[in-house]
């Protein structure tokens, strides 16, 4: 079997996270991206963020695959070398700010008069349009203000923010979806489209039935740390040498637990013996649990946990996840070579095909790397035109 996405082209003008981050996805699918940059390159090039031997580690991760060729697209020139490549390919990304396309003259309306069955992809902040248009979409500032600060971190305890940057991932991941949808909604129509997700819609929709429950019950929920508002006990608990988390949804599971914590009989009081009367007396319950699982280390607990089918683990630093078992079963480690800072090790892909064969894995490229080879092999152009066009600062 080949990658599904063998043969689709995306031209890429998104930038740093939520833009790239789709894309970059759909390359370990067997999609074809060239990355279209300014002179300057993608802000996620900034050596400053994530450093790793003087470059950017977050443009390391999310470039996997890519092409780069650099193309001014505020020239005339540019804009029609951009047009050209247009007609060669399925899909347009981007995560500008509003009204950038149509100041730069790649709309949609303008890339459908040139190739219909173009697709055009936007990951935008909070729209289009609107309100919030023009507001700065930054990771933190869609976490905060889309909810997801109020719920995170301890009781009583500041804000904190999801230890990684999921609102931009969000954009990636929904335009990833998004694309995969128009792309088969392509064959059947034989039409192109322009489709649009915003990381504020992708925050607002990943809270998912908790948001679901404010909006039908009014109930504002507040943090838990690592507790459930619903469950009891669903949380991390101290032992000697560290942290394991243990979840108790099912009534056997709580019981089990009990003879695993050798007092069985916390499943016959009746305060615990079910889930609504142990959320009701959560603040007796969690100071005896936690007195006992103090007493022996993770690894103690886990096996006797594990032998009894009770849902626990241990809380795992990224050191300790990478070499739990599923990572090289299901090959969630990959690697490349990159010219500049060497071997290049970073999460694989989750998405796994029958017989589709190993995760596809080519270095993140230097900025303009592919322009020559590009223009030449793809719109035909000769040495002495892409010669003249770096000569006037079309193309780097």
């Amino acid at each position: 079997m080949t990658h599904p996405l063998t043969g689709v082209r995306i031209l890429e003008l998104g930038q740093i996270i939520a833009g790239t981050y789709g894309s970059q996805v759909l390359t370990d699918l067997g999609a074809e991206v060239i990355k279209i940059e300014t002179p300057e390159g993608d802000l996620g090039r900034i050596p400053s963020v994530a450093p790793y031997k003087g470059v950017s580690a977050l443009f390391l991760t999310f470039n996997r695959n890519k092409k780069s060729i650099v193309i001014n697209l505020k020239s005339d020139e540019g804009r029609e070398l951009f047009y050209q490549l247009v007609k060669h390919s399925d899909v347009v990304i981007d995560n500008f700010r509003a009204g950038v396309l149509e100041r730069l003259k790649v709309d949609y309306a303008t890339l459908s008069q040139i190739n219909p069955r173009i697709i055009q992809c936007s990951v935008t902040g909070f729209g289009s349009d609107g309100a919030y248009k023009g507001f700065p979409a930054l990771d933190l500032v869609i976490q905060a203000i889309g909810g997801h600060l109020s719920i995170t971190g301890e009781p009583g305890r500041p804000p904190a923010r999801v230890g990684i940057p999921l609102a931009d991932l969000s954009g990636g991941i929904f335009s990833c979806e998004a694309i995969l949808a128009a792309l088969y909604q392509r064959e059947k129509t034989g039409n192109g489209c322009r489709v649009e997700t915003s990381m504020f819609d992708g925050m607002l929709n990943l809270l998912s039935y908790m948001a679901t429950h404010y909006l039908s019950t009014g109930e504002v929920p507040k943090p838990q740390g690592t507790a459930h508002e619903f469950t009891v006990p669903w949380q991390a608990f101290a032992a000697q040498d560290g942290y394991l988390v243990i979840a108790t949804r099912q009534e056997n599971f709580w019981k089990k637990l009990c003879v695993v914590l050798e007092h069985p009989e916390l499943a016959d009081d009746a305060r615990f013996a079910t889930n609504p009367q142990r959320l009701e007396h959560r603040a007796v319950l969690v100071p005896i649990l936690e007195n006992l699982l103090k007493q022996k280390t993770v690894k103690a607990w886990l096996d006797k946990l594990y032998a009894a089918e009770v849902p626990a683990a241990p809380v795992n630093d990224l050191a300790g996840a990478f070499t739990e078992p599923p990572v090289a079963e299901r090959e969630m480690i990959v690697e490349y070579e990159h010219p500049q800072v060497g071997r290049v090790r970073l999460p694989g892909n989750p998405i796994k095909f029958d017989g589709m064969g190993k995760t596809l894995s080519r270095p993140a490229p230097l900025l303009g790397e592919h322009t020559d080879a590009v223009l030449r092999e793809l719109l035909k152009l000769p040495p002495a035109a892409i010669a003249q066009l770096h000569e006037q600062g079309i193309i780097k």
